[in-house]
């Protein structure tokens, strides 16, 4: 099961959902990274071997900078969505990505359609 490291645009709750639901989810208000900049949550993402979950564009760039094959990046593209739908949404793409999560993997969700690239970006 992959392990998610979600992100302070996400709502708190959405990972206490997902861990009822039997996924490793942590949000980064949890381990003190609220107030971190993108390259500290990814970093910590990395160690932590976890994929981050954002609605942060730039996290995907900072991907593409970096030139790294890990953390995987879930970039969700819907604002508004309360914890339970961002749960819903972040489950189902887990289960269908898991194979390209793990090996690394930058997953963008709009609601309709996924697109995924595997890292490195280039």
């Amino acid at each position: 099961m992959i392990a998610l490291l979600l992100d302070q645009g996400l709502a708190p709750g959405a990972a206490a959902i997902l861990r009822e639901r039997g996924f490793d989810a942590i949000h980064v208000i949890e381990i003190g990274l609220d107030r971190a900049d993108d390259s500290d949550i990814l970093a910590a993402a990395r160690l932590q071997n976890r994929t981050c979950v954002t609605l942060d564009h730039d996290f995907h760039t900072h991907l593409a900078v970096a030139g790294q094959g890990r953390p995987s990046v879930i970039l969700l593209r819907i604002e508004g969505l309360v914890a339970a739908e961002q749960a819903d949404l972040i489950g189902s793409i887990c289960i269908n990505c898991d194979a390209l999560l793990t090996e690394g993997a930058a997953v963008s969700a709009d609601g309709r359609s996924l697109r995924v690239r595997r890292l490195p970006l280039r």
